[in-house]
């Protein structure tokens, strides 16, 4: 009799409350299949064995919590299937690449999203400035008035 009610309880707790309200339950959201298909920019192949993360946004454009990572194939091809409907964070890193980060809408069942991933460029510095870097240009510099006479 005890596991009887036991199995009750854990109906009950699995089956979503049925109280007439109108708010929508987790499985009432709709879900879409992803395949992201993600390539070098500068000739098209694939990218292989990258990291695909994905993490749903919330209000105010902030990331939620959690989050998938997928990788990809040789074919620089991954995938996932029950992504919910809504803004969704994807950010791509592989090494001797620039990580890639965008926002997509996720609207219809059925989604493929390529990625170009880009070489790093150059850092910006502000103590580097090319014009001073000529030789040519650069002006002896001056005897130094307390430097010992040379024999």
């Amino acid at each position: 009799m005890k596991s009887l009610g036991l199995a009750a309880v854990v109906m009950l707790a699995l089956c979503p409350a049925g109280n007439g309200s109108d708010k929508k339950s987790q499985y009432d959201v709709p879900v879409a299949q992803l395949n992201f298909v993600v390539v070098k920019d500068y000739n098209g192949k694939p990218v292989r064995n990258a990291g695909v993360v994905m993490h749903s946004v919330g209000k105010h454009d902030k990331q939620d919590r959690g989050g998938l990572e997928l990788k990809t194939d040789a074919e620089g091809k991954a995938g996932f299937d029950g992504v919910p409907y809504g803004k969704l964070r994807v950010q791509v890193l592989a090494p001797g690449f620039q990580t890639f980060g965008e926002d997509y809408e996720i609207n219809q069942p059925t989604m493929e999203i390529t990625i170009r991933m880009k070489r790093p460029e150059g850092q910006y510095s502000i103590y580097e400035n090319p014009q001073n870097d000529k030789k040519d240009d650069k002006k002896p510099a001056a005897p130094d008035p307390n430097a010992k006479p040379q024999p």
